[in-house]
Parts: structure tokens; sequence; C-alpha cells
């Protein structure tokens, strides 16, 4: 489901940033096509690069699948579960990073260094956002695990673990106001431009990985503010889809109605979700001290 149901994300974010412009827009199966595509392309190297430059988002994309497979699908379950996957779901989103910012500083372009060196300030900021919902998850259920952590509803913090992971989710996923996956005007890339020297099926592993990331983090989304655990099984089924829905759309209508942020007010951003997260922490805290 992980794998096939990903790339339908963009193509539906596409969708309806089509249609608040009035436009038809590119199919919603578009981004099929274009893996299919890159896949049957040969690949162009620099005599620079060494082997990590293909190793790097081979492995990138192999530690976003092994985040999914931790993270639980409402009342399927996941495929991986165990004490403190939670903590390995961070360390793999982690190293996905390091992995997409290591190919890119492989080619020896400063300008591919100076989309890398953005890409990982604004994670600093954003990874912080992400352990504290984790903690305010933890704090609340008494677990490490996903499974348990993400059984109950967020509480009375939801409202703000919500507001706080859905802009951590546009950062990680480098959706506006932080990026434009479209974009290309050399001064405003951030994560397209460290992909730019991968063609063909490493290019294809990139974008497949990053619609996967995008599914992942709405199911984390979805799931940190619901009480699935205490729906009935089809209905929780039925309500995590619809939320995911709801989130996707949610993040088009975000890039149609809101343009990018100056570089200097993307850290601020940031900290206010991190602020927020850390505010549903203390209310997590304090309830359950209550």
């Amino acid at each position: 489901m992980w794998l096939l149901v990903a790339p339908l994300l963009p193509g539906l974010i596409n969708k309806v940033k089509a249609w608040v412009a009035g436009r038809r827009g590119p199919p919603v199966l578009q981004l099929y096509y274009d893996l299919a595509r890159l896949w049957r392309k040969g690949v162009v190297l620099s005599t620079a690069v060494s082997p990590g430059h293909v190793a790097g988002p081979a492995i990138a994309w192999v530690a976003v699948v092994g985040a999914a497979l931790l993270m639980p699908l409402g009342p399927g379950g996941n495929a991986l579960a165990f004490r403190g996957d939670a903590l390995l779901f961070v360390y793999l989103l982690a190293l996905a990073r390091f992995c997409t910012a290591g190919a890119a500083l492989d080619t020896g372009s400063a300008f591919e260094g100076m989309g890398a060196a953005r890409e990982v300030s604004y994670a600093v900021l954003a990874e912080a956002a992400i352990i504290t919902s984790l903690l305010t998850l933890g704090l609340q259920s008494g677990s490490v695990s996903l499974t348990s952590m993400l059984a109950p509803s967020a509480g009375a913090g939801a409202a703000l673990l919500a507001a706080g992971l859905f802009a951590v989710l546009l950062a990680e996923n480098c959706r506006v106001p932080f990026d434009d996956p479209n974009t290309h005007l050399e001064l405003t890339m951030i994560h397209e431009v460290m992909v730019l020297d991968h063609s063909g099926p490493p290019l294809a592993v990139i974008l497949h990985g990053a619609s996967l990331k995008l599914l992942l983090f709405d199911v984390l989304l979805a799931e940190a503010v619901l009480p699935l655990g205490e729906l009935p099984p089809l209905t929780a089924v039925g309500a995590l889809v619809a939320a995911v829905l709801v989130v996707t759309v949610a993040v088009g209508l975000v890039e149609s109605l809101l343009a990018r942020l100056a570089f200097r007010r993307v850290p601020l951003f940031l900290t206010t979700a991190f602020l927020l997260c850390l505010f549903a922490l203390l209310v997590a805290w304090k309830g359950g001290r209550a």
C-alpha cells in the first residue's frame, strides 16, 4: 500500500492547485507515468562523482520505506513493531536526509552544496518539532512504541499538535511556504537543487521517496490527532483515508493561496512549529499530573 498509493498524493495536490487557478492541470496519475518513463532512461553521471552519488538516493529510499513499515495504519497495525521503534523512526528520517545531502555534496558543485546547507539548517528545527511531538504522544500513552503512542488522540493539545505537525509536514516535504517543488529559480531552490545531477532510475527513486515521505507525514498527522484506536475497524480505516485526503487537499490549498517565505523568515516559522509542539507537550504533561 505504501509503495503503490504514495505517488497519488502529489497528483492530488497538483489537481487542487490547478482547480484553484482555474486550469485543467496534469492527470492525477502523472507521477506514475513519470516514474515509469524515468525507470526506462539511462543514467548520466559526472566524472567527479563517486559511487555514493547513486547509493545515496537508494539508501535514503530504503530508510523512508523502513520508517513507513514502522508506522501503524489504524486497525491494520504495522509491518514492524517493537519497543522503542519511535526512536528508530526518527533516526531513519534523519538517515534519509543525510544520504540525500551527501549525494548532492558528492557532485562537487557549489550550487548543490548551497541547497544541501539550506536543507540541513532547516532540518535542525524541523527535527526538534518532530521529536517534541513524539515526546508528547509518548508522555500521553506512556510508551515509546508507535503502535501504542498513536492509538489515542492527543487530548487537549490535539489542535496545537496538529498545527505544529502540519507546519513540519510542509517543511519536511519541501512544500510552500518553505520551498516550491516546481521552481527553477536558482537562488530560491532548496531540495530541488540537490537532485539536479540525478537522472534515470536514481531520479525516479528520489521522486518516489519524496511522495512516500509525504504519505508518511500525512498518516502521522492523522493518527496523532484522531482517536482511531477507539473506533471500530471499518470506521477507523475510513477516518484515516478521509484524514489523509483532507491533509493532502490542505497542502494544495496552502500552495495555491500562500507565497514562499523569505529565507530569513523560514527559521521563525519552524520555531513557531516547534513551540506549538512544545505547548502540546506541556498540556500533556500537566494533564498527566492532574
